[in-house]
C-alpha cells in the first residue's frame, strides 16, 4: 500500500503551496533551500526566512533585462537581499506595474558564485503556478529534516527536472452531445491531466473520419476575448469563424486549451494589458513581466487529437509555430488552412506586433 503522494502529486502539490504564500522544499546538488514566490510573499514570511538565513532574490533574465542587471546565471539574476528590504520592496522588481513611475529599483547585488539551479527551479515552479517568475530563497543544511518537522513539500531537482519538461498525460473524463449555434450538433469532449493541471476541451463536429485530414483549430482560451468580446485581440473572431467553418463543412475538431494568455495565465494577462496602455507591445510587455513571448506548450493538443484517433489534419491557424509543433508531435498537417478575421482598429497594431515579432503570417 502506498499513501504518500509521488512526484507528480507533490508538485501539484507545490504549486498550490506557493500561491498561498507556503515555502516549498528544494534539495540537489548537495544543496537545499527554502522557496517562496514573490508574488504572495508576507512579512511575516519573509521574517521567518531571514532567521533561517540570508535570503536571495531570483528573477529571469528578461526581467534582468528591464532592470538593467547583468544576468549572470544566463536565464536568470540571482541576487542578495539588503538587510531592510521587505515585501514592497520585492514586488517593485518582480511587478512591473510601476516601472515608469520609479524606474530607479534596487541596488541590486549580483551573486555570482556557487550554482544556480536551485533558484532556476524555483523560477519554473512559479511559471508553472501561474505566478510572476520571481523567488525568494534561503539555503538550508537539512532540507530533508526541515520538510519533515514543517509539514513542507520537499521536492528534489533530479525528479521534478524531468517532470517539469515533460508533457502530462492526459484522460477523457466524459463527452456529451451539444448543440451549437455556429456549429451544429457537436460533441464536448473534457481532457483531464494526469498533474493536476487545467482540464482541456475537444469540440467534436459531426463525425470526423478518422483516415482522413481533419480540419482542425487549436485555440488558446481567451477569457477577454471569447466570452467578453474584447477588441484588443482577434481571438473571439477566430474561434466563432473556426466553428462556422467545421458546421459549414460538417465535420471538424477545434481544441479548447487553458493557456490563457499566451501560457501566462489570466491574472498576469491583465498585468500585461496594464503595460500595453502604457505604450509596450504584446511581447515587451511579457518581456517586462519576465516571461518569454510565448509560454504555450501546443504538444497537448498533439496529444489529445491522437487520443480521439486522429493522425492528419487541415490546420486552422495563421501560427507556423502550431503547425511545426504538431509535426514535431509526429501528426501530419495536411495543410495550414489561414483563419484570418478579427481585425479592428483596436487591435491593429496588436496583430502587427503578431506578424513582425511572433511570425504569423497575416
Amino acid at each position: 500500500m502506498t499513501l504518500a503522494p509521488d512526484i507528480t502529486e507533490r508538485l501539484a502539490r507545490a504549486r498550490g503551496d506557493l500561491r498561498m504564500g507556503v515555502p516549498v522544499v528544494l534539495a540537489g546538488e548537495g544543496a537545499g533551500a527554502l522557496a517562496v514566490a514573490v508574488e504572495a510573499l508576507t512579512p511575516a514570511r519573509l521574517a521567518d526566512l531571514r532567521a533561517l538565513g540570508a535570503p536571495e532574490l531570483a528573477l529571469t533574465a528578461r526581467r534582468a533585462e528591464t532592470l538593467k542587471t547583468p544576468p549572470y546565471d544566463g536565464d536568470l539574476l540571482r541576487a542578495a537581499l539588503p538587510p531592510d528590504a521587505g515585501p514592497d520592496w520585492l514586488n517593485a522588481l518582480a511587478d512591473p506595474a510601476d516601472d515608469l513611475r520609479v524606474p530607479m529599483k534596487g541596488p541590486l547585488r549580483p551573486i555570482r558564485d556557487g550554482s544556480a539551479a536551485l533558484h532556476r527551479a524555483a523560477l519554473a515552479l512559479a511559471k508553472s503556478a501561474r505566478l510572476l517568475p520571481a523567488a525568494v530563497l534561503v539555503r538550508v543544511d537539512h532540507p530533508l529534516t526541515l520538510a519533515g518537522d514543517n509539514a513542507l513539500t520537499l521536492l528534489r531537482l533530479d525528479e521534478i527536472g524531468p517532470q517539469l519538461a515533460a508533457l502530462a498525460p492526459v484522460d477523457e473524463v466524459i463527452a456529451a452531445r451539444l448543440p451549437m449555434a455556429l456549429a451544429g450538433i457537436g460533441r464536448l469532449h473534457i481532457f483531464r491531466p494526469e498533474d493536476g493541471g487545467d482540464e482541456h476541451y475537444a469540440v467534436e463536429i459531426g463525425q470526423p473520419d478518422r483516415a482522413k485530414p481533419v480540419l482542425a483549430r487549436l485555440h488558446s482560451a481567451c477569457f477577454t476575448g471569447d466570452v467578453l468580446g474584447s477588441l484588443k485581440c482577434d481571438c473571439g473572431p477566430q474561434l466563432h469563424a473556426a466553428l462556422a467553418q467545421m458546421g459549414d463543412e460538417g465535420a471538424g475538431v477545434l481544441l479548447y486549451l487553458n493557456q490563457e494568455g499566451r501560457g501566462i495565465g489570466l491574472a498576469n494577462k491583465m498585468r500585461a494589458y496594464s503595460l500595453q496602455d502604457q505604450g509596450f507591445d504584446t511581447v515587451e510587455a511579457n518581456h517586462r513581466l519576465g516571461f518569454e513571448d510565448d509560454e504555450r506548450d501546443f504538444r497537448i493538443g498533439a496529444q489529445i487529437l491522437r487520443k480521439m484517433g486522429f493522425s492528419s489534419v487541415r490546420l486552422l491557424t495563421n501560427n507556423p509555430r502550431k503547425v511545426a509543433m504538431l509535426e514535431s508531435c509526429a501528426l501530419t498537417v495536411a495543410e495550414r488552412v489561414p483563419l484570418k478575421v478579427g481585425l479592428t482598429p483596436e487591435n491593429a497594431a496588436y496583430l502587427a506586433v503578431k506578424a513582425r515579432k511572433s511570425g504569423h503570417i497575416l
